[in-house]
Order: structure tokens, then sequence, then C-alpha cells
């Protein structure tokens, strides 16, 4: 957990820094990122927490033909939402591996049944490790300036006056999953306290963080 809090330190100064008038003058983009596929898959739990954790909205869109999440918010937040939804969707990959690896008498539907529910485990894992850091973040800037509670309502107020201008119309949808909270589940899970979530800094050339 030393990389999460590394990372909420970091989001901590960056949120410190701001200001309400660059706040109002923020431009919001859409940053889209492709599932390179129609099939769903267990980060797609992880992504709401990925969204509210960088003050993105965010929405599955398939009008290309090719199925992709949108993040929407600054420019800088939409960038950090696209980046920890690879961190993350590598990290799964690379540590699913290694829980093969370490299962060689697993194979054909126990691998399958076993294989998915590590990988519930882990996403379930880094979707409460991002929302425990987006709301001890809040707490912290609220803490330590005065209108620090003010700034992030005017922050949300922004990107959801932009969003609404965007005319983009939103429909939920609720995918259930039947997962076995079993032995493979809880390694997930532990799993997931091992990806580093830190904030790649300007300057950095992306590489401060690896799964």
């Amino acid at each position: 957990m030393a990389a999460a809090e590394l990372v909420g330190r970091l989001l901590e100064r960056y949120a410190l820094s701001m200001k309400e008038i660059d706040v109002r003058e923020a431009r919001c983009v859409e940053i889209e990122v492709p599932l390179g596929g129609r099939q769903r898959r267990p980060i797609d739990g992880c992504v709401p927490s990925i969204a509210r954790f960088c003050d993105c909205k965010v929405w599955l869109a398939r009008d290309s033909g090719q199925a992709c999440y949108v993040f929407f918010g600054f420019e800088t937040d939409a960038a950090l939402a696209r980046y920890l939804y690879e961190v993350v969707d590598r990290a799964i990959r690379s540590e699913l591996d290694s829980f093969r690896a370490r299962s060689p008498k697993l194979a054909g539907l126990a691998l399958r049944r076993a294989s998915a529910a590590f990988q519930h485990g882990m996403a379930s894992r880094v979707a409460e490790r991002l929302e425990e850091m987006q709301a001890e973040r809040e707490r912290a800037v609220a803490a330590q300036r005065s209108d620090g509670t003010a700034l992030i309502v005017v922050k949300h107020q922004v990107v959801e006056e932009a969003f609404r201008e965007t005319g983009t119309r939103l429909v939920s949808q609720t995918v259930r999953y039947t997962v076995r909270r079993d032995i493979a589940f809880r390694e997930g899970r532990a799993a997931g306290n091992r990806v580093n979530l830190n904030r790649p800094m300007p300057g950095t050339g992306g590489r401060l963080l690896e799964s």
C-alpha cells in the first residue's frame, strides 16, 4: 500500500496548487481507451472507480464499430484515467500469468473459472483502493486549505456543465458476474494490493510507475 499512499500525496499536492479561476477556465476533453474487442472483461469493474478517482465521467461507446471507454474531464485528469486503466489492465494480465504458472494442476474448465475468479478479485481490490484514496485525498485537501471543499465542488460542477454541453446521453447498464469467492478470488485481491498506482509526474516520460 506504500504506492497507494504516495499517489494520494501526489494528487493532494496537485489539488492544493489549483486556483478557482484556473478550474473555471479549464478545458474538458474526451480521451478514448479502445477495448480491443466486444467481450467485457473483469477490469470493467475498476472503470467507474478510475473515473471517480480522476474526477472524470466515463461511458462505453460503440459508435465507431469498435468498443471503447471514453473518459471525460480536465485534460490532465482524463489522461491520468487512461494511464491508470492501462496500468491496471497490464497488471491484471501479468498477475494472471503468474497465477496460472503457480497453478499447474488446473486445466480446462477449472482453470478458466479460477482465472476469472482471480481477475475479479484483483479488480475488486484495486477499485476499493482507488475509492479509499479518492475519499482520503478530498478530506486532506479540505483540511489543508480553507476553500478546499468549495474548490472540489466547483471542479465537479465545471465537469458536469461541460459534459451537458456535449449533448451526450448516458444509459446505465448493470452487468452481473457470478464469481466464486474462493482461494483464487482471495489471491486476486492480494495481487490487487501490489498494483503500483503512482501518478506520473511531468518530465518523467511516464516512467515513474510500473506495474
